[in-house]
């Protein structure tokens, strides 16, 4: 056991980062001890090498604690002393340059230095104290030389010697100048300075020396230690160094460059580092602020709710909330912890994004493809719950409707009549009545009355015998009733067929029963039948193109699907699956923009699903790049309207003039929100800025009194 010197202890000089007292920057400079040691919570959490940051740092007025903490040295591996020392605390010293000194309540009473302890090894004489020396020379893999005041080497350890290509007898008790720069050795006793990374060549050795003085506690210089590295070892180490700078380079590049706000945080939860772009308007603060601050306890304080930081140290797992801040903010945060091998946190990783306007996607591609993913998760979860979706696909509540309506009626063999226009997705909500209904093992047929001649279709519903006409088949036709049987018959069009048929129907839905052409017997089925038409049917029976008896027996249970300009919100969703599908297909990998989503929405798509799906393979065939821009679709988009432009509908009668103001309002909100700017918009709209600026104004502030009332 080696026994401290009590007046090589020195005492603790700290300061308080939670209160600091006033003027503490003066007194900074003044410290003639040269370490500073933190406090944080009446707690030591850190020190600081006082001459080191005096030389690289003008303390003034203005510098903050931060600059202090982000240059200090955690004490969490620095040694902790009582009055003795054993040989594994030997070797724990050696790594820090300080080691805490305790009483024996264990409070810290002071410090002392890595090299007084060394010195102090000296001076004891008996046997056992210069053994652990010796051990702990003979452990250091870089040369030590401890040089007294006459400036004579009175120990070193075994490596020292090997690289200076000696035995032990040439170099005890010799003169240092002999062996290394006695100009150096001089300077360092003279200006109790380091000396670092001198270069000593002679025709024996190639070594990198290091001059470090051994000072006692009036700061005076009792000897020198010198630390000698081989350059094989200094050439491994100076790359190992330049590959950590490099990897730091690339982490920093990356950090710069990630769109989302990203935090680096300790196992306590406490904020280390953060990257270039952050949410200003969650911390409302620099976040240079939260260095070395606990991010749990910001919670309690109420800046935000709840804590990530605490979720992923409690669950020790990956953990996604939405944090609300007392300002009304909400923001994504992805927590990830880091572990190390004992399956202990080491490190947590918050990747944090501003959702408060879901509405506004990122341009960045990064975020394109997350948000793609998303709705791809989106879109799984859907096919999971229940196969019969996979081609339904939406998130508006008017489609919500349909589908609860659905799923009523499918365990029903009721008439169903599906009504819409046209490209509204009418035979897809048919397939899903049959998957959904009791028979989901039956045939499903879908016949197109509007497709196929009028002397045909009859053949092609009800079938024929043999010989029943010429031309016939020579063992005749099983028609698409007797084939669906047990099963649904989609009949697509209903309002195309023709009278002379409606009846032959009507008697089928009578009498769940068919005669096939050329034969005179009835042939029961159980057929459920589904019809869709984009027509009224209603004025077509007013007109006498319809049979009213049928309509009626058709439209048992009527289901309406809204068309695309009525469920706005379904288009991003549409448009990922046609993407997907055209991805996958053709092993791409196109992405929509956010200004391309934009565009999408505020069309009207008079042609509907089907008028979007074209336009999104039209795009994904003509795009040049991954990326499918804003301007391109426009491009597209401003085609289609050249065909065919939409034209404001009015459902009852108003003033000229009222109505005229309705339509300039609606197009100037709906110009200034695709456009953004007022120079844009009057481009687009054909008018002079300042009156788009005028008027623009004029709405907002109606819209505003309007809200105030």
């Amino acid at each position: 056991m080696f026994l401290l010197a009590e007046e090589k202890i020195r005492p603790i000089i700290s300061i308080s980062i939670d209160c600091p007292e006033e003027g503490w920057q003066n007194q900074l400079k003044n410290y003639s001890d040269p370490f500073l040691f933190l406090m944080k919570d009446s707690h030591l959490f850190s020190y600081i090498r006082l001459k080191d940051f005096l030389l690289t740092n003008q303390v003034e007025h203005s510098t903050k604690l931060t600059d202090l903490v982000e240059n200090s040295v955690p004490l969490e591996n620095v040694c902790k002393l009582n009055e003795t020392i054993s040989l594994p605390l030997l070797f724990q010293i050696i790594g820090e340059p300080i080691a805490l000194v305790k009483d024996t309540k264990g409070e810290v009473i002071g410090y002392i230095r890595r090299e007084d302890v060394l010195v102090e090894l000296f001076k004891q004489e008996n046997r056992h104290s210069f053994d652990l020396l010796k051990i702990i020379l003979t452990s250091i893999p870089m040369g030590i030389f401890v040089v007294d005041q006459e400036r004579k080497i009175v120990n070193c350890n075994d490596s020292g010697i090997k690289m200076m290509k000696m035995i032990r007898e040439d170099v005890m008790n010799k003169s240092a100048e002999t062996l290394f720069n006695g100009e150096h050795i001089s300077t360092v006793f003279s200006s109790n300075e380091t000396i670092l990374n001198e270069l000593e060549i002679t025709d024996k050795t190639s070594v990198l020396v290091d001059y470090s003085p051994i000072t006692n506690f009036n700061r005076e210089v009792e000897g020198v230690l010198i630390i000698v590295q081989d350059l094989p070892m200094v050439e491994k180490m100076a790359m190992e160094i330049e590959h950590i700078k490099n990897l730091n380079k690339d982490l920093n590049a990356i950090l710069s460059t990630i769109y989302d706000e990203i935090l680096v945080v300790n196992n306590k939860g406490e904020l280390i580092r953060y990257s270039d772009s952050f949410i200003s308007e969650f911390w409302r603060r620099d976040l240079k602020d939260f260095i070395g601050k606990n991010l749990i306890d910001l919670e309690d304080k109420g800046l935000f709710s709840p804590s990530v930081t605490r979720l992923v140290i409690e669950h020790k797992k990956k953990v996604s909330i939405v944090q609300e801040t007392a300002n009304g903010k909400k923001i994504l945060a992805v927590g990830n912890p880091i572990l190390d091998e004992k399956g202990k946190i080491e490190r947590i990783i918050i990747a944090s994004r501003d959702i408060t306007e879901t509405t506004k996607l990122k341009t960045e591609l990064r975020e394109i493809k997350k948000i793609s993913n998303q709705y791809k998760q989106e879109l799984d979860t859907f096919k999971s719950k229940n196969k019969v979706f996979e081609k339904l696909i939406y998130c508006s509540s008017k489609m919500e409707r349909v589908v609860e309506q659905i799923n009523k009626i499918s365990n029903f063999s009721s008439t169903v009549l599906i009504y819409g226009e046209s490209g509204v997705g009418k035979e897809v909500i048919a397939q899903a009545i049959h998957q959904l209904g009791s028979r989901s093992n039956q045939p499903f047929l879908k016949l197109n009355c509007g497709a196929i001649p009028e002397n045909l279709l009859e053949s092609e519903l009800f079938g024929y015998t043999q010989g029943s006409f010429t031309g016939a088949d020579k063992n005749g036709k099983v028609g698409y009733f007797k084939k669906a049987d047990q099963g649904i018959l989609f009949l697509d069009e209903i309002g195309e067929m023709p009278l002379s048929l409606q009846v032959k129907l009507l008697r089928v839905l009578q009498e769940q029963e068919i005669i096939p052409i050329g034969s005179t017997t009835p042939i029961p089925i159980n057929v459920q039948i589904v019809a869709a038409t984009n027509k009224r049917l209603e004025k077509m029976v007013e007109e006498g193109t319809f049979r009213e008896d049928l309509f009626y027996r058709l439209n048992v249970i009527p289901i309406y699907i809204p068309p695309l300009r009525e469920r706005s919100e379904d288009i991003p969703l549409l448009a990922f699956h046609f993407l997907q599908q055209l991805n996958k297909k053709y092993n791409k990998n196109y992405h929509l923009s956010p200004d391309a989503l934009n565009l999408l929405e505020v069309y009207s798509w008079p042609g509907n699903i089907r008028e979007l799906q074209n336009m999104i393979e039209r795009l994904a065939v003509s795009a040049d790049d991954s990326t499918i821009d804003g301007n391109f679709v426009n491009e597209f988009l401003a085609a289609s309207h050249h065909f065919k432009k939409a034209k404001p509908t009015f459902t009852q009668i108003m003033p000229l003039h009222e109505a005229q103001n309705y339509v300039e309002e609606q197009l100037i909100l709906l110009a200034m929100k695709r456009y953004k700017t007022t120079t844009k918009a009057a481009k687009a709209l054909g008018i002079s800025q300042s009156s788009v600026s005028r008027k623009y104004q004029k709405i907002l502030n109606e819209q505003q009194e309007n809200n105030s009332l």
